[in-house]
């Protein structure tokens, strides 16, 4: 995993950081995604899984792969997703299956980022992880204060996600 970025690469974080902070606002936790081919933003998503509704599998990165337009799926492999958090194993086992080409991230995610868990993957997704070029932690002078916003958020819900989350 490097962590030098293009000045694209960095562009397409501060999009998905805008995004995180967008998401932020609506009452769900502060993380974006975009998701670019040829240097073009395909796809955006940002974490939504508790406004409007509880729905815990709408993270950033799930919604940027929702969004991307059907006749691009043939590239898949030259997309590049950018997303301000390490994804989750849930997040990162779509994107290997989606066969994505490329993953930016801007923050680690110690306590639930793939990177905690890839030595004990199934072979198919340890050999699949080979095939993507991971970047990251890239920005975390930005993104780490989204993360600890994550953490302080997820703290305070406790065992049941509240209809809006209290701000920081």
């Amino acid at each position: 995993m490097g962590t030098d970025l293009s000045p694209e690469s960095l562009a397409l974080l501060r999009e998905a950081i805008h995004l995180a902070e967008e998401a932020e606002r609506g009452g769900n936790l502060p993380i974006g995604a975009v998701i670019a081919l040829d240097g073009e933003v395909v796809a955006r998503g940002r974490n939504a899984i508790w406004q409007p509704s509880l729905a815990l599998t709408r993270h950033a990165e799930m919604e940027a792969l929702r969004n991307i337009p059907s006749q691009l799926w043939p590239k898949s492999r030259e997309m590049t997703l950018v997303t301000t958090l390490e994804p989750c194993l849930m997040c990162a086992g779509a994107v290997l299956l989606h066969h994505l080409g490329r993953l930016v991230f801007g923050s680690m995610d110690p306590l639930g980022g793939v990177t905690s868990c890839l030595d004990t993957l199934p072979w198919y997704f340890k050999e699949a992880f080979t095939r993507i070029e991971w970047r990251g932690p890239c920005l975390p002078s930005e993104c780490d204060p989204l993360y600890q916003r994550v953490l302080e958020y997820e703290r305070r819900r406790g065992p049941i996600p509240p209809a809006r989350p209290a701000q920081a």
